[in-house]
């Protein structure tokens, strides 16, 4: 919830409570059931095994961090082992990059970190660190740790040192990582046949409209840089979208079941200037 005006820090879990009594408000049903099937039609078949039909579609299934595989890594996640910068307010702790099974950009993630904190170490791990980037790193005071890491240990629910397979403990107080981030799936995203791009991310336009007609898409299921401020927007605009899309088929439904009406509104504007009807 970081960078959400007024709710900065607040759990998620809180957010998404509130907002689900305030739906119930407008009386709205919610499911709380999973889509295990997309049949033509827009026929939903819900893990309960309920069927829900719906005209159009608005796929918000979000996205997931892939995590290295380290003993403690997934225990110590969104705690003292973190991905953004701009969270955590560590003050003058020690803070520490990490780059394991990540790209190129974790060498940026710890240039980036390097404006936060002069004490920052790059923990190479599986990451095959250029003479470059190690000089770079080198000429902004960061410290270039090789070797694999092997657990990170744990001290009175705080994270106390990252632990090396060579036997080394680093002292950090924090973690970061640049995970790899994919879209949540489940099977619906390719059963639908919308299009993605190289990372598996839905490919929307402005309005989260995707390639499949009837079909949106908002929030990190489309764009993995979105925050929750940002996903919020996001499908804010979809459901405008939705929603005129909905009123120009009901529009083109009406017109298709009036067809005599239709025309007889279209004779009588089109009658000559001056004349008049002559039961009138």
């Amino acid at each position: 919830m970081h960078g959400f005006l007024s709710r900065d820090g607040m759990p998620p879990a809180d957010l998404l409570a509130a907002a689900r009594a305030e739906v119930r408000s407008y009386a709205v049903e919610l499911v709380d059931d999973r889509v295990v099937e997309i049949t033509t039609g827009f026929t939903l078949r819900l893990a309960g095994d309920r069927t829900v039909r719906a005209r159009r579609l608005l796929l918000a299934t979000g996205a997931v961090d892939e995590l290295p595989d380290i003993p403690g890594a997934r225990e110590r996640w969104g705690r003292d082992f973190l991905h953004c910068p701009y969270w955590p307010r560590l003050g003058g702790s020690r803070s520490a990059d990490r780059g394991a099974r990540t790209g190129p950009g974790s060498v940026d993630h710890a240039h980036l970190f390097r404006q936060w904190s002069d004490d920052v170490i790059f923990f190479a791990h599986t990451y095959p660190i250029t003479a470059s980037e190690r000089a770079a790193l080198a000429a902004r005071g960061v410290q270039v740790v090789d070797g694999l890491v092997a657990r990170f240990s744990v001290v009175d629910d705080r994270l106390n040192a990252v632990q090396l397979t060579n036997g080394d403990a680093i002292a950090r107080a924090a973690v970061f990582i640049r995970p790899t981030l994919h879209a949540r799936n489940g099977g619906l995203i390719d059963s639908l046949g919308c299009e993605v791009d190289q990372g598996g991310f839905v490919r929307v336009d402005a309005t989260g409209r995707t390639s499949v007609l009837g079909v949106w898409a908002a929030g990190n299921v489309a764009n993995p840089r979105a925050q929750v401020i940002t996903a919020a927007g996001e499908g804010s605009a979809a459901a405008i979208a939705i929603n005129a899309d909905l009123v120009d088929e009901d529009l083109r439904n009406a017109r298709q079941s009036f067809p005599r009406q239709e025309q007889a509104v279209t004779r009588s504007t089109m009658r000559p200037k001056g004349t008049h009807d002559q039961n009138h």
